[in-house]
């Protein structure tokens, strides 16, 4: 009898605990939903693709310059196996069982290469991170991580390029 008690306290801090963690991440997004507001719509026309898209994991979006403070707001705190395009007008994020994510060439601040982001650390230049201004104004860190980290200088580069012109 006395083992059950335990094991049913135990199970009952566990849920607590559980409840608690659900609890914080709401409220983390109902402080946050007016800071992030709606995403950009993907546009019918992207205009000319201008790398192949690269396939990997969407690891989360932040709130910058912070690669940890995750942005809870809808799906974009979630991870999930994504594949990201460059096209002419900006970059395509499609993420399996979650929103396309669509950053207008306008938006983008830098395209870099880290060690971490969102509470993942990897290796030296393991992720690819993409700063860029939601149409609210706040500035977000949307980290992916390839499956083949050497497309990245080609990332880096054609951000630098676009920007140039632009």
């Amino acid at each position: 009898m006395e083992r059950t008690l335990q094991v049913l306290v135990l199970l009952v801090l566990f849920a607590l605990c559980l409840w608690l963690m659900y609890r914080a991440w709401t409220r983390r997004a109902e402080k946050q939903a007016s800071a992030i507001g709606d995403l950009p719509p993907v546009p019918a026309d992207c205009g000319a693709q201008l790398l192949e898209p690269t396939t990997g994991l969407y690891l989360g979006s932040t709130l910058a310059p912070s690669w940890i403070r995750r942005i809870t707001v809808g799906d974009l705190g979630f991870r999930a196996t994504a594949e990201l395009t460059r096209f002419e007008r900006g970059i395509l994020l499609e993420r399996d069982g979650a929103a396309t994510i669509w950053i207008p060439q306008e938006s983008i601040t830098a395209v870099r290469a880290e060690r971490g982001h969102a509470g993942k650390v990897m290796t030296e230049d393991g992720v690819l991170v993409i700063r860029w201004t939601l149409p609210t104004g706040t500035e977000v860190d949307t980290g992916f991580r390839g499956d083949d980290k050497a497309v990245y200088p080609a990332w880096t580069a054609a951000a630098t390029k676009t920007g140039d012109e632009a």
